[in-house]
């Protein structure tokens, strides 16, 4: 059979190898088989997940590790509902991702007909955890579509997009026009704001600044600030490696410390960049500050919930660029030690920590989970590069750190990447190794198995709540990992563990290395 014509489906993804797109995850179903049609004759690389959760997490962490976005395909109805939460996540956490799905015909959507994977509202579903929602009923609105994704990406705050295309237009002839459009750059601040911030800086008696994920190319005219001003530098848990933990001005993530919410709230001059400070960022509701020189692409951030006394509407590298020159050169004394939280679960775990850190290329990308040892990691495990910690933070999902890691291997190459995750979150996504063995990827996947929901029951303990459904009976890690064709590790002490990380960095596929509080004594 001839086709003088593409369909839209096939000059979809033409489109998105015009935009740059390499790389896409996703499974093919009945009805997103057209969007399959082009790919074996592009040279876009598709890589089929066990799940569509997994699908997002890897395109989540695939754009966090490499700054390009992470695309998607996915089915109607319940393919999209098991995207959502990737969605929510890489929306809380400023991350470009692209997730195109097929929708009903046009002529059956949302009719109660009883069709297969019917739902009364997608594009209203997707709309709630994306920057931009679209639902196309012309091969020009896939066009528009695209180019207004991809002018998101590249000029305003990173956060996801959602494209719907009915099953009769994937199939329709695409017709003309089927060409990248120019995107806008992103904001920049005026020169008046940056010498206004400048002068508030120098008058400053004890200034502060804080870096979130949107300084992320800004870090070395950062430092260049916080030694003229002998500021202490901070960073939220999405700002972790924009400058190097090693830095002497540099206190890292601790936001969380009640002693550093009390400093920023007495500072007379806190320079935040890129950042939401979020309850996330504080893990609390009550620290609000109203002291701020604030520098955001988004004018919403800038707004709420804080007061700023000077509000930068830019991008952060050239703004803060600007605010360095005028500053001048010279250097003042280095601010004093952050303060740490010396409780015993963080003892033992910074120990588990520091081997893990020393085993590790300064390079090295890891991606993270809602776990306790990721919680102490934030505080005390110290990175050096940009785009090397990736970490759910806002929407706090579990089961991230797996698929993102996979997602950010993929993107990186050959640069060392590493997965960091608890038994509990494990289990959310633990099938996602059969798509880390199926493709070979070099990927130490680091399992803290304390046999509990720790941080909950912990939680419990602290409220005088009897801990109750915080206790679970694991599988054999060991065995599972194997079953997948992955290796697997359970070092009996901290030596060992050393041992396993050195080898599973040389090996080919992933590693599992299961570690437990008892090693920490072993």
């Amino acid at each position: 059979m001839t086709r003088p014509e593409l369909s839209t489906g096939e000059a979809l993804v033409g489109l998105l190898e015009a935009y740059g797109v390499d790389t896409i995850f996703g499974i093919p179903g009945v009805h997103n088989v057209e969007m399959y049609r082009a790919l074996p004759r592009s040279g876009i690389r598709h890589y089929l997940t066990r799940h569509e959760q997994g699908a997002g997490f890897m395109a989540d962490g695939y754009a966090r590790a490499t700054g390009k976005p992470g695309v998607c395909f996915t089915i109607t109805g319940p393919g999209l509902l098991n995207i959502l939460t990737p969605l929510g996540q890489a929306w809380s956490d400023s991350s470009r991702v692209l997730v195109v799905s097929s929708a009903l015909d046009i002529k059956d959507s949302a009719q109660g007909r009883g069709r297969l994977h019917e739902m009364l509202g997608q594009h209203k579903a997707a709309e709630s955890v994306t920057a931009t929602a679209m639902a196309a009923l012309t091969p020009q609105d896939v066009q528009d579509a695209m180019a207004r994704a991809f002018s998101l990406f590249a000029s305003a705050r990173p956060r996801p997009s959602y494209l719907e295309i009915p099953l009769d237009l994937l199939s329709t002839a695409a017709g003309p026009g089927w060409q990248p459009r120019p995107a806008a750059s992103l904001p920049h601040a005026t020169a008046r704001d940056c010498e206004a911030a400048a002068t508030q800086l120098k008058a400053a008696k004890s200034p502060m600044i804080l870096l979130g994920g949107g300084a992320m190319n800004a870090g070395a005219a950062a430092l260049r600030i916080s030694e003229a001003l002998g500021a202490p530098v901070i960073t939220t848990t999405a700002g972790k490696g924009v400058v190097r933990a090693d830095h002497p001005n540099v206190w890292d993530y601790r936001m969380g410390l009640p002693d550093v919410q009390a400093r920023l709230q007495a500072s007379d001059c806190v320079l935040a960049v890129g950042t939401e400070l979020s309850e996330t960022d504080f893990w609390a509701s009550n620290c609000i500050l109203d002291n701020l020189i604030r520098i955001d692409i988004d004018p919403a951030a800038i707004a709420r919930p804080h007061r700023a006394k000077l509000a930068i509407l830019g991008d952060a590298a050239p703004a803060l660029e600007a605010i360095a020159n005028a500053l001048g050169g010279g250097k003042k004394a280095a601010p004093p030690a952050p303060p740490t939280d010396d409780s015993p679960l963080r003892s033992l775990l910074s120990r588990v920590l520091k081997v893990i850190r020393d085993s590790l290329p300064e390079e090295t990308v890891i991606a993270s989970d809602m776990t306790q040892i990721a919680y102490a990691a934030n505080e005390i495990f110290p990175m050096y590069e940009p785009r090397t910690w990736l970490h759910p933070v806002g929407f706090g999902t579990l089961g991230f750190a797996v698929p993102a890691a996979i997602g950010a291997k993929i993107g990186v190459g050959p640069k060392p990447t590493v997965a960091m995750i608890g038994d509990y979150g494990f289990q959310y996504t633990l099938n996602e190794l059969g798509t880390a063995v199926e493709h070979n990827l070099s990927l130490p996947i680091l399992l803290w198995n304390n046999d509990a929901l720790g941080q909950i029951r912990d939680d419990m303990v602290n409220k005088a709540i009897q801990p109750n459904a915080v206790f679970l009976r694991n599988p054999d890690f060991q065995m599972l990992a194997k079953a997948y064709g992955a290796r697997a590790e359970r070092p009996e002490n901290l030596k060992a563990l050393a041992t396993a990380i050195a080898a599973s960095l040389k090996a080919e596929g992933p590693t599992l290395i299961e570690m437990t509080p008892r090693m920490v004594q072993g």
